[in-house]
Parts: structure tokens; sequence; C-alpha cells
């Protein structure tokens, strides 16, 4: 038989434990018509209790990153970077269209999904952000974690080692920052946040996938 990869397979069990999870998600807001489980409205409490004028502000600035151009340049940046050292410009103005592509089409797919499942945000008197649309799953947490993952993928290429892990580490935490902001604000309930973070890991397997393929070709 054909061996597999030596990281296909992880990325097969990252794929299915995403996409069962974001299914999973799914279904419960379903069947219980978007009304927030328990465990939703004891976040959105907690946070609400805890939000404060100065933190607010940096929340603010922090959510901003997740949405807009701030992806989009993430995206053609990291196309680029995971370009060879000797590859020609032609070539990494592509592979920057094709990483911006991956982040472009993987916003068509969410709003769909949004729109189909068309949960409530929170009561609007609880924001401290505007926001429009329906809230499952959450952009901004699904933008930025699109754009992270391409991010890491292309530093990890580009740097190797500790320097190469450091990197992904800080796209990391700069998706979780964007999503936790989003439950900060009042603007998102914790699934929709953990929903978008899920939805980018489903769309980011296959896409990495093809980006190396194409970026190694």
């Amino acid at each position: 038989m054909r061996r597999l990869p030596a990281t296909a397979a992880p990325a097969a069990v990252a794929f299915a434990c995403a996409a069962l999870g974001l299914a999973v998600l799914t279904v419960w807001v379903t069947a219980a018509h978007g009304a927030p489980p328990a465990v939703d409205t004891a976040l959105h409490r907690a946070a609400l209790t805890h939000r404060s004028g100065a933190v607010s502000t940096v929340a603010k600035a922090l959510t901003a990153t997740g949405t807009g151009v701030v992806p989009c340049l993430v995206a053609a940046v990291a196309g680029g970077i995971a370009c060879r050292p000797q590859s020609t410009a032609r070539r990494r103005v592509l592979m920057m269209c094709a990483a911006s592509a991956v982040l472009l089409l993987g916003q068509l797919v969410r709003i769909g999904m949004r729109d189909a499942v068309s949960r409530p945000r929170p009561p609007a008197a609880d924001w401290a952000a505007e926001a429009s649309g329906a809230a499952f799953p959450s952009g901004h947490a699904a933008t930025s974690a699109l754009a992270a993952g391409l991010l890491a993928w292309a530093v990890l290429r580009a740097l190797p080692g500790n320097a190469g892990r450091a990197g992904a580490a800080c796209c990391v935490l700069w998706t979780a920052g964007v999503g936790a902001t989003r439950v900060y604000l009042g603007v998102h309930w914790p699934t929709d946040v953990a929903a978008g973070w899920l939805f980018a890991g489903c769309w980011l397997v296959p896409a990495l996938w093809f980006l190396t393929r194409t970026v190694d070709r």
C-alpha cells in the first residue's frame, strides 16, 4: 500500500475534529432556535461584570484587527513569505493572490452559513461595540483565525526551529485575543466564537494542503 505523507494523518485528524465540533455546535444552536445555552449566558454575564472603560478601549482596538483590511493584508503577506527564497516576483504575487483567495472564499462560505443558521446576537443593550448581521459563527473570530493560520503556515515554512514556532504562537495569540474581545464587548455568545475558530480549522486544512503543493511545485 502507498504510504501517506507524514503530515497527512495529523491534518486529517485536525480536520475531522474541527468538522465534528462545528457540526455539533451548529446542531445544538439550531435545535435551540438560537437560544444561548447556560455556558453562554454565564460567560456573557461574567464579561459584562468585569468590563471597564480602559480595557474596553483596548478590546475595541484589538477587535478591529479581526476584520477589514488587516486580515486581507496578513493573508497576502503570508503568501509572499511562504515562497522559496529563489522564487521570482511573479511567483510571489501569484502566491499572495492564492492566499488571499483562500481567505475571501472562506468568508463567502462563512457568510452563507451565518445566514442559514441566522442566530440572534446577545441583547443590544449589552454591546460595547457596533455589530451587524447574525451571530453564528463569529465573523471576527473566523476571519482572524483564517488569516492567522495562513501566516503561521508561512512563518513555519520560512523560519526554522524556535523562531518559526514563536511566530506561529503569536499568530495563535492574536486570533485568540480577537475572539475573546467579541465576548468581552458583548456582541457574540462564546459558542459563536468557538464556531468561528472551528470553521477556520475546517477551511484551513484543505486550503493549506493546496497552497503547500502549489508553492512547492
